[in-house]
């Protein structure tokens, strides 16, 4: 299976790309076999149907970029050192995690070690992450300016991270800093107008990718948004739920419309 899926835009090409890090839900047999069973054929942590609910973009202009692999085999959206990105007491799931986000072991079998975590970063991060730099590039070479979109959601209720439930909507740029304050406005005019309970870098600021390809000095930009998946899926978190989904993909697609001004 591939590393990861590129979706081209349909329409003409506008400078951002949308990026799911965390969507995919596959695992090589090798691993899957010494994941818990429970874990293995439903992985919790999994961002599900994050590329179903932005399927809208590429008729927008925008380019999609999707991993394949579940963020369990590595999680793409974290420093390649595993340095932490909150020292604030929440569970932290690693570069390869050996957790889920309430700190329930994944491995019935052997669990990775070092020698192995090296393997699958060089099998399946660098790759991801040498594309969003190729993709970023040529389109600040196109356009003078990109805006990479990192895309995410979370359970409603993660217990590890915090007690009470997540807002609906969350939108990071670690602290205003990974993009412009006039592309961050913009973001966040349409998601705190939205009908949706939105906060801003609480309890996410973006992760790594944000973090790492943010330099709105260098005229590149980034945007985490991550959302509770029973905006779009139903009450059990189970099933993606068109009724849900209509909904917040019109503000999706209206921040986009807003982005889209702004960064060109």
């Amino acid at each position: 299976m591939d590393i990861f899926k590129i979706t081209e835009p349909t329409a003409p090409k506008v400078p951002i790309i949308i990026s799911s890090p965390h969507s995919g839900t596959f695992f090589p047999d090798d691993i899957k076999s010494r994941l818990k069973p429970e874990f293995a054929e439903r992985p919790e942590d999994a961002d599900w149907f994050i590329q179903t609910l932005y399927d809208f973009a590429p008729a927008m202009g925008i380019t999609l970029i999707e991993a394949n692999y579940c963020r369990w085999v590595i999680d793409l959206n974290r420093d390649p050192e595993s340095k932490p990105l909150y020292t604030d007491g929440r569970v932290i799931t690693g570069l390869v995690p050996l957790t889920n986000f309430n700190g329930d072991p994944l491995y019935a079998g052997t669990a990775p070690d070092e020698a192995e975590i090296a393997q699958r970063v060089l099998k399946y991060y660098i790759p991801y992450h040498e594309k969003l730099e190729e993709l970023i590039e040529k389109t600040k070479l196109e356009f003078g300016s990109a805006l990479l979109f990192d895309a995410h959601s979370i359970r409603k209720v993660v217990p590890g991270i915090q007690k009470e439930a997540f807002p609906d909507l969350i939108l990071g740029d670690n602290d205003e800093t990974s993009a412009s304050q006039e592309i961050i406005h913009a973001a966040w005019e349409v998601l705190k107008d939205s009908g949706y309970k939105a906060t801003h870098n609480t309890p996410f600021k973006g992760g790594y990718i944000t973090r790492n390809f943010g330099k709105p000095a260098n005229n590149v930009h980034a945007l985490q948004l991550e959302m509770a998946k029973t905006n779009y899926m139903d009450a059990g978190e189970t099933k993606y739920d068109e009724q849900n989904a209509a909904k917040i993909r019109e503000v999706l697609q209206e921040l986009f419309t807003q982005l889209i001004k702004t960064v060109q």
